[in-house]
Parts: structure tokens; sequence; C-alpha cells
């Protein structure tokens, strides 16, 4: 980590405030940013390349409302081979940067009946069922504790913000708990059941780890989902991740929208 924190700080001054990680399909937004500067994640070292179609596989640093902000264009799974570790060392990274909030946003499928694609839909807590934990193994305590507490994974504080800012604009906000999976297939119908039984509001193969690690290093956290679509067995549709991609693209202008808003809030 330390030698991707040297190279960023030879190629950024100052250190931005707010960070936010793009899922499956939502990379535009960072086209948003006002003087830009990109750099692709296989110039950072150490730092896992984003395989997956729809994420660009960059950070871009700029600003958002005069908010110094950074942009993980994509991101790395565990279905793509990578380790817990491999796939929140760009969250950890920047944390030790020094950023102050972050904001995961993904393409997730809905299981609330009530959601339909191309919702966005406030993440207000999560079930990690990857079958693993980022923070399995011996603890580094100068970077979070032993047993760091997740009664809040996602900032309440955060997410009021959020809430106002979509009244303001008019967008309409969801909120629900996400289930995070393994994949990298989709879920069948029995297990889209089980998670509507355990509590599951949505569910997608990213996310949890991440919000792990930045809860660890003491970070708020925000998160955004948007449904691309319904999960397995709510319909009789097929699901492939052309869609998906599609529907992000879809729903880009809204999300962006919601999201210029709100970073200003986080930083304040």
């Amino acid at each position: 980590m330390s030698d991707a924190i040297d190279f960023l700080r030879s190629r950024i001054s100052g250190t931005p405030k707010v960070a936010v990680v793009l899922g499956s399909g939502l990379g535009g937004f960072a086209h948003e940013l006002d003087e830009p500067t990109s750099i692709p994640y296989s110039d950072i070292p150490g730092w896992p390349a984003s395989t997956a179609v729809g994420h660009a596989g960059k950070l871009v640093f700029g600003q958002i409302g005069g908010v110094e902000t950074v942009v993980m264009a994509g991101r790395a799974h565990l279905y793509e081979g990578y380790t817990q570790q491999q796939v929140t060392f760009g969250v950890r990274t920047l944390a030790q940067f020094g950023i102050q909030a972050i904001i995961f946003t993904n393409a997730a499928g809905g299981i609330n009946l009530s959601y339909s694609p191309g919702s966005l839909v406030l993440i207000s807590d999560h079930i990690n069922l990857q079958g693993s934990n980022p923070l399995v193994g011996p603890n580094d305590d100068a970077l979070g504790p032993r047993f760091p507490d997740m009664s809040e994974a996602y900032s309440r504080a955060f997410r009021a913000a959020a809430r106002e800012e979509a009244q303001r604009l008019g967008i309409e906000l969801a909120e629900g708990v996400y289930a995070g999976l393994l994949g990298p297939t989709y879920e069948t119908p029995a297990e889209i059941r089980y998670l509507r039984a355990i509590g599951a509001d949505l569910v997608g193969m990213s996310t949890v780890g991440e919000v792990i690690v930045a809860n660890h290093m003491g970070l708020r956290c925000l998160g955004i989902s948007t449904v691309t679509n319904m999960a397995a067995g709510v319909t009789d549709a097929k699901i492939n991740h052309e869609e998906v991609l599609e529907i992000g693209r879809a729903v880009r202008a809204k999300l962006t929208d919601l999201l210029k808003a709100t970073i200003p809030r986080l930083a304040a």
C-alpha cells in the first residue's frame, strides 16, 4: 500500500475528501469531474486490474462542486479470482491517502417487489454471503480495531443527506438491504426466495468487503444501488450482463445528478 500511496502523491497535489466507487455500467460519472487527472490502475503499484465488462479500470482525481474528489472507475471482484485483500486494496489505499468519506455504487438485482429496473436504492445495511471477510488473519492495529463495530456500516447522516437531495431533485430513492454473494453466476430462483426470507431487498457481487474495510479504517460510507434487473424468479425474463450494463447507462444521468448534489454534503 505504501508504494501505491507514494506513487499517487507523486502524481497528485492535494488530498481528496470524498471517494466514489463506480459499479457496472456507471463509469460515466468519472467524466463529470472538473480538472480531472486520470491514472490507469495498471500504473499503480499493487493495484488489481479490473477485468469485468463495464469497469474502466482507472482512478480519476478532480473536483465536484468545489470538493476534491477521487473516483474509482471500476473495481475488482472476488469472482475474478482476486482475494478479499486485493478486492479491498483500492479502498484501503484511498483511506490511507486521506479521504474522509466514501460512496459505493453498484449494479444490483431487485428482490424487493416494489423495485423495478432503473430504480435507485440507498443501501441501509448488508448481508455478507460471500464466504469470506477481508479482516480474517492478523489485524494491523494501525489500520483499525480487531473487532470493528458494524451496527452503522452505512452512515445514517449520509443517507439522510442523500434522501434530502433526492427529494430536492425529484428523484425517487428507495432504501433497502443489500446481500453480497460470490458470483459469477446469477442467483437461482430458490436462492432469491431464500434471500427474500432473510431480509434482503437487493443482491449483487461486490461492495460488502469494501464497506467492511472502510468501516475498519473509520470511514463513513454511503451506498447506492442501481436496480439493473429483477432477480431470478421475480419475472420470467432471463438475466444477462449486457442488459445490466444498458440499464446502468440509462440511469446514469439520474445517478450523476444525485451524486453531484450529495458529495458536497458529505465533505461539509
